[in-house]
């Protein structure tokens, strides 16, 4: 089964950006803890940055998950 990467970049976006205000962590807060610029955090979180593997465990480390977990579907796409 084929996948769209532009979907997925999306919905691992939604992903962070859920599991952030989870946490209770502004963008701003988020971006620091990651050492990138908000816009940069801004553009993963609305789907249009692609990402490394690097960068996704950076991501899962400083909301203290595992990378494998920003796989999940976000909420907002669950049935």
């Amino acid at each position: 089964m084929a996948e769209d990467p532009e979907k997925t970049l999306r919905s691992i976006g939604r992903r962070i950006a859920e599991m952030r205000v989870e946490r209770g962590l502004t963008q701003e807060e988020y971006a620091e803890r990651c050492g990138w610029s908000l816009k940069y955090l801004q553009r993963i979180e609305a789907g249009r940055q692609n990402l490394s593997v690097r960068s996704l465990v950076k991501l899962a480390n400083a909301l203290r998950i595992r990378a494998a977990e920003l796989f999940v579907a976000p909420a907002s796409l669950r049935s």
